[in-house]
């Protein structure tokens, strides 16, 4: 949402700027063909629009394997992919678009891309369906039906009357569209034919669809990588010991050819900065201080952005913090200003306003926030009633941040009688959240080790939406939910404000989750590596990872 506003003009000029920087080097040194990248999270699964995938590396590694209509500029906006096709506006009221695939437009398994990939898409993520576990149902739910002949390449997709989407270029974009003919051939059904209601009642086969939509593309050492094909300028080629993923160049890709022709995606890990010290990395894009202290050595450059994502207590929806007075009690507690201090950041209070930084912000800044702003142990015990309480506070480790700040708020609720269990691995995320295994989740926007941010802000307040799949708090409140879908179909700042400025009372007072801080991003990359350029979204730098080059 607010990405909507920031971003009306597009950042062509640094697209431009970006690619002119890399063509008047690549004339001057020969290029290396092997780039190594490290990303901030784990790379679990080719599929981004899982509730786990979205929230992991994935769209970091991805976004240049799976494309799709558009994908996210440096600044966070949206940017027509022309190699995949085109969306017309057909329709106003209600809304109808019409999405053309480009006819050379083919998986790296020579298979076509056609319009039953957004049908999958779509099913996946509307909620219509059952069993299917996608991270977010924002836009996909105020769909109405699509008109998709099997094999097509053109698509029509109408919405609900009166839901005209304002961010609906955000749908069908890279990593969101899996390929439906790797399900149509290993479940031995069209797929389209399925979901589109064309065979009658299917409830066994649409199951059978979705458990393999949620389980087929895990990215394990020893996978079948003919499931993986790629709609990108890059493939899978393997997966290393660790889950390090290689990507190589993709011989089937009918637009211009990535630069780079092998690269090296590795997950965190807690040699980071010794890899750099040694220089056997050439791009690291990582939450900042989530390495320690990462140095930058002579010949590499470094910067440090703010993503679109909220670091963020994420309160679990059963257990010792089910009930509001030990979430409230929890959030008193926190020292939220020393956290965001010691991060070198303001505190924010946005939860639905949350894609950038901006004058709207102030819209949730109410004065119901003030009593969390800073730490309070004598109002926690009193919310508490005197009792003690333990609570297992989660992050997806080694994160020498996260650390930091489980250790401040340790320290600070113990007064209170509440006594904090760290509880860091590189197996925490949202499951551990949903399965009980911790009772609060320290993470970004959807529950995300990185940015975690669609960069929209109307898309990302979905994860407070009843039912949505990164609403990992499993909050439910009608009143929130008519004000996110509100949001979705408005343009008007001043509605805006109105919607953000009504919610904010019931969010604090509900506590689901405790804003801290807006996620700060480090971007690091050896001087000799050109076109690469940071991104406020979760698929960060890597939104443009074929047009990389390292000179020798």
């Amino acid at each position: 949402m607010a990405a909507r506003w920031r971003h009306a003009a597009t950042s062509v000029v640094a697209i431009i700027t970006g690619l002119g920087a890399w063509s008047v080097s690549a004339c001057t040194s020969a290029t290396v063909d092997q780039i190594d990248y490290a990303v901030d999270g784990g790379l679990i699964t080719y599929n981004s629009t899982t509730v786990v995938g979205a929230a992991s590396a994935g769209p970091q590694a991805f976004s240049r394997t799976l494309t799709g209509f558009g994908y996210h500029g440096p600044d966070g906006q949206i940017v027509t992919d022309h190699d995949f096709g085109s969306i017309s506006v057909v329709g106003r009221a209600p809304l109808v678009l019409d999405y053309q695939i480009a006819d050379a437009a083919v998986y790296s398994d020579g298979k076509p891309i056609t319009c039953d990939d957004l049908v999958l898409a779509w099913a996946a993520q509307s909620g219509r369906f059952a069993g299917f576990d996608a991270a977010s149902r924002a836009g996909y739910l105020d769909i109405e039906n699509i008109e998709c002949e099997p094999g097509a390449k053109k698509a029509r997709v109408s919405f609900f009357a009166d839901r005209n989407i304002v961010d609906y270029e955000e749908l069908f974009s890279a990593t969101s569209m899996m390929p439906s003919h790797v399900l149509s051939d290993k479940l031995g059904v069209n797929t389209t034919e399925v979901l589109l209601g064309k065979l009658g009642p299917a409830e066994e086969s649409i199951a059978k669809i979705a458990q393999a939509w949620n389980t087929t593309w895990q990215l394990d050492r020893g996978a079948d990588l003919r499931h993986f094909p790629s709609s990108g300028p890059y493939r899978i080629d393997s997966v290393l010991e660790g889950g390090a993923v290689v990507l190589v160049a993709n011989d089937l890709w009918w637009g211009a050819k990535p630069v780079t022709k092998r690269i090296t995606v590795w997950p965190q890990t807690a040699d980071i900065a010794d890899r750099v010290s040694k220089r056997v990395i050439e791009v690291v894009d990582v939450a900042t201080g989530s390495a320690g202290s990462l140095n930058t050595p002579d010949d590499y450059q470094s910067s440090d952005n703010p993503s679109g994502g909220i670091e963020q207590l994420i309160f679990a929806p059963a257990g010792p913090l089910s009930e509001t007075p030990a979430r409230r009690a929890v959030a008193l507690c926190t020292p939220r200003d020393i956290i965001a201090r010691d991060a070198g950041v303001p505190v924010v209070n946005s939860r639905l306003n949350t894609a950038i930084d901006d004058a709207f912000d102030q819209a949730e800044s109410v004065p119901e926030a003030g009593q969390f702003a800073r730490a309070d142990p004598d109002a926690a015990r009193d919310a508490l009633g005197g009792k003690p309480l333990t609570v297992r506070i989660g992050y997806r480790g080694p994160n020498t941040r996260l650390a930091a700040v489980v250790g401040a708020i340790t320290g600070s609720c113990a007064p209170a009688g509440i006594t904090v269990v760290e509880v860091a691995s590189d197996s925490v995320g949202p499951l551990a959240l949903r399965d009980g295994q911790i009772d609060v989740l320290l993470a970004s926007t959807g529950g995300s080790t990185g940015s975690g941010s669609s960069g929209s802000s109307s898309v990302d307040a979905y994860e407070l939406f009843s039912g949505n799949g990164n609403n990992l708090s499993g909050y439910h409140n009608d009143q929130i939910d008519g004000i996110i879908s509100a949001l979705a179909v408005t343009a008007d700042p001043a509605e805006m404000v109105r919607l953000l400025g009504e919610s904010a009372p019931v969010l604090w007072a509900d506590m689901p989750t405790l804003p801290l801080y807006r996620q700060q991003r480090t971007l690091l990359s050896s001087k000799k590596t050109y076109g690469v350029a940071a991104n406020p979204t979760r698929w960060g730098a890597g939104w443009n990872m074929d047009r990389w080059e390292l000179q020798q």
